[in-house]
């Protein structure tokens, strides 16, 4: 048997791997355009649905009239208690109609006449098989609705506010907080105009979730920028620009960011799939998981493809960036020249048979002349390695009459 051992192979790395070490990159920045046209295109259609199709706001938002009777819920419970209501002929009820547990029927409308209270009532007593007496009525009026409305906004200035105030107090940096901004009224719209697309009625849930997945994208966005810092930390003694220090900032955190947005979607779209195929579609649950599985996507979109090229191109308009770059393509053109100088002198001298143009470390050019290679070619020869040394010559001594001739 042979004793030749084969040589360990290489490792294989990963795609991950090779992002986090710049084996491979992909140009984010360089595609910006492209993002912002993405992103333009997606606030463009959020817009539009709700100028045209409009939010569907909830009782809480609207005021409206609310019956609960006790009923023992079936599958059928939600049908039969609307086309109870339906059949009164009380016109444009806008009726939805939800369980609440296993006991409870619960039914709303809009706002109701005392007389049309008394016929919606009695048509909901006789499908529960009760007395119109055991079916709850409760009136949440306008002001109510507009309340909520109000303090919504306040919580959502205030949170924006807060968001800039200490990004920029992290950072020391406006152009991030800016940056990060942007990123989140871009989620904001985009949550709100998908949900009025796809028709759903928003509910003190809705608010919940919007505010939350602005939370999502910003812890998002905050990671980003804090790989950009890293990378741009003493960019002056870097080889490389603001714009490609922050690609490979994004580069690194790409996997990591994915990752984490698929475990925190998986749960979301469990809890929408909850909402949608064991309650029908109607309940809170619903309403929080769509408002943010389309948040949770958004922010993970914004961070990487949005709020890191507005941030690059805002700092290279700084002054002091815009002298680096200039530097590096000073650099550049002058390594360019060394090489094309070098490569031409090379054809010539190779044409005319002479010695060919070195390039040291040190980067200046330099020629092997006649006298240098004489001298080379005078140098003695050093002994091969499988060749043996010639042996020293023997030290001849001196007869003793030369000694004695020195003395003298």
């Amino acid at each position: 048997m042979s004793d030749t051992k084969l040589a360990p192979s290489a490792p294989k790395t990963t795609f991950a791997h090779r992002l986090y070490t710049g084996d491979f990159q992909f140009d984010f920045m360089a595609h910006r355009r492209r993002w912002y046209t993405i992103s333009a295109v997606l606030l463009l259609i959020s817009v539009l649905a709700v100028s045209v199709r409009g939010l569907n706001l909830g009782i809480d938002f609207v005021g409206g009239s609310v019956f609960q009777a006790p009923v023992q819920v079936t599958e059928s419970t939600v049908d039969d208690f609307g086309q109870a209501v339906s059949a009164t002929g009380v016109a444009d009820l806008d009726t939805q109609v939800n369980t609440v547990g296993d006991s409870t029927v619960r039914i709303q409308t809009r706002s109701l006449e005392n007389d049309e209270v008394v016929t919606v009532r009695e048509a909901i007593a006789e499908q529960a098989g009760v007395a119109s007496d055991d079916v709850a009525y409760s009136l949440i009026g306008p002001s109510w609705g507009k309340q909520i409305t109000q303090q919504a906004l306040v919580a959502l200035v205030v949170f924006l506010v807060l968001v800039g105030v200490l990004i920029w107090l992290y950072f020391r940096e406006w152009k991030m907080s800016a940056s990060a901004l942007i990123a989140l009224l871009h989620d904001l719209v985009v949550t709100v105009g998908l949900y009025a697309l796809a028709g759903f009625t928003v509910t003190p849930a809705t608010v919940i979730a919007v505010l939350t997945i602005l939370g999502y994208s910003l812890y998002d966005t905050v990671v980003v920028f804090d790989m950009v810092r890293e990378q741009t930390r003493d960019l002056k003694n870097q080889p490389r620009s603001y714009t490609q220090a922050a690609n490979a900032a994004v580069n690194q955190v790409l996997v990591r960011s994915i990752n984490t947005t698929i475990i925190a979607v998986l749960p979301v779209l469990a809890i929408l799939i909850a909402g949608l195929v064991v309650l029908g579609g109607e309940g809170p649950l619903a309403d929080l998981g769509l408002a943010m599985l389309i948040g949770m996507i958004s922010g993970a979109y914004s961070s990487i493809f949005l709020a890191a090229p507005l941030l690059a191109q805002l700092r290279e308009r700084e002054p002091a960036m815009i002298k680096h770059r200039a530097a590096l393509e000073k650099a550049q053109r002058r390594k360019t020249k060394v090489v094309a100088s070098v490569a031409a002198s090379d054809e010539q001298l190779s044409a005319a048979g002479g010695p060919l143009a070195v390039l040291p470390a040190e980067g200046v050019l330099e020629f092997a002349t006649t006298d240098d290679a004489a001298s080379v070619e005078q140098q003695p020869a050093t002994p091969a390695d499988d060749q043996a040394p010639a042996e020293p010559k023997p030290r001849v001594q001196p007869s003793k009459q030369s000694r004695s001739a020195r003395k003298k």
